[in-house]
């Protein structure tokens, strides 16, 4: 088996990526990374030094590619599946790319910053930061609503790479900062991510980590 994920259970970023290789149904082999085991953690550090997941390996092409949006497209040229995830249209193509970094920056970055802060020690906590993230979440939210009116899919027809994107970065925000009640759109958007087999398969994986998660008591009933 060529391709090799470096990645762990509960990263939102990681989910991302197990997303796409789920729906494509993309053979490779799973490498959680486990920073305490110290071989381990060389081995994967000499692989990429900056240390962050999710990576992959290709064996086949002895390559290394990180960065989330780089690796699914990356499948997509030398391991498509029956479901392209970028589409072929290049307009189509820079919207699919655009509502993936919106995700990206807007949600899932923000969203870290509010996690991160409650792992702070007392004394230094950062709490101008996370206003100012969830102030970003707040018109993130806004944004979406507007967009996803009469539509299915937020950047075409089909299920793409900004789902990838969509998925656990809405999972994990509105977990922090659940959706207004006035998001009806997102609301039901929302719900289609989360009855997708790849995204049911990537919770349940999570699940057995979920206690380390630090708002591991807004997570709702039914995701655990």
């Amino acid at each position: 088996m060529p391709l090799t994920l470096y990645y762990h259970p509960l990263s939102s970023f990681c989910h991302k990526v197990l997303i796409a290789l789920y729906e494509n149904e993309t053979p490779f082999s799973g490498e959680v990374l486990n920073l305490q085991d110290r071989q381990a953690s060389a081995q994967f550090l000499d692989r990429w030094p900056l240390g962050k997941i999710p990576v992959l390996y290709d064996a086949q092409r002895d390559r290394t590619i990180p960065e989330t949006s780089i690796i699914i497209e990356y499948l997509q040229q030398h391991y498509p599946g029956s479901k392209p995830l970028l589409p072929r249209d290049l307009n189509e193509q820079l919207e699919t790319r655009l509502w993936d970094r919106f995700f990206d920056l807007y949600l899932q970055v923000p969203m870290q910053k509010i996690v991160g802060d409650r792992l702070r020690p007392a004394g230094q906590k950062d709490s101008t930061g996370v206003e100012d993230a969830r102030s970003v979440l707040r018109t993130a939210y806004g944004i979406l609503e507007k967009r996803m009116a009469n539509r299915t899919w937020i950047a075409g027809q089909a299920f793409s790479l900004a789902e990838c994107a969509a998925a656990p970065a809405l999972f994990y925000s509105t977990i922090v900062m659940p959706l207004p009640t006035q998001c009806l759109q997102l609301m039901q958007y929302f719900e289609r991510l989360m009855e997708r087999a790849s995204m049911q398969r990537v919770i349940a994986q999570a699940r057995p980590f979920f206690d380390y998660f630090p708002y591991k008591e807004s997570i709702p009933k039914r995701f655990l």
